[in-house]
């Protein structure tokens, strides 16, 4: 392959010089004494060509004030979403001294705000539908928890809330976020009023 184009190669260097060993020899133009060079001036055609170049393209005002619109609208969106939008708590089921709730991991967790009870077990169930990276792992960094999620599949995380308060968890990049709220636990109503005896009408009026 490269010996053929070597050949080649040569082929066509010896025809380009008997080419020019068979033109013609030219002979330079020799300037008059009296005549000076003068730029040649640019055709009428040639600079309309160049101001069309640099021309500024004007847009209609209806197209102005769609964009317009279009991009106040985005940036409102934005602003609801991110400051103003709440989002719905639900209370975790209790069976015993367990508190449970399934949370369905897909663009985000929902529910993302939790509500539990100090002093009881809270088992949250993970059940990742998405494929993004972002989501393949869940923080609980005040309980010191980092746990993977795997694909299409439900991963409990347990932990004992012992003060109440607001508990973020979040995925692997801090994008998606989540809160359990803890409560204090309420008293319980049957409890007070079995520790508590009325006082008959006989005995008080004694």
């Amino acid at each position: 392959m490269i010996g053929s184009l070597t050949a080649v190669g040569l082929v066509l260097g010896t025809l380009s010089s008997e080419a020019l060993g068979q033109a013609p020899p030219t002979t330079p133009a020799v300037p008059h004494p009296d005549h000076t060079e003068q730029p040649e001036a640019k055709t009428q055609p040639e600079a309309l060509n160049q101001t069309e170049q640099f021309q500024q393209i004007e847009q209609p005002l209806w197209i102005k004030g769609i964009v317009t619109a279009g991009g106040l609208g985005l940036i409102s969106l934005e602003l609801w979403w991110f400051l103003l939008s709440k989002p719905k708590s639900r209370q975790a089921t209790t069976q015993g001294e367990i508190q449970e709730i399934t949370i369905t991991v897909d663009g985000g967790y929902e529910p993302s705000q939790i509500v539990v009870q100090t002093g009881r077990l809270v088992r949250l169930k993970f059940d990742r539908k998405d494929p993004s990276g972002c989501l393949e792992e869940v923080r609980l960094p005040d309980f010191h928890i980092a746990q993977n999620l795997p694909l299409n599949q439900v991963t409990t995380v347990e932990f004992t809330p012992n003060k109440s308060g607001r508990y973020e968890f979040t995925c692997g990049m801090n994008m998606f976020r989540g809160v359990v709220e803890v409560q204090a636990e309420a008293l319980n109503s049957t409890a007070i009023a079995s520790n508590f005896t009325p006082t008959s009408s006989a005995e008080s009026s004694t």
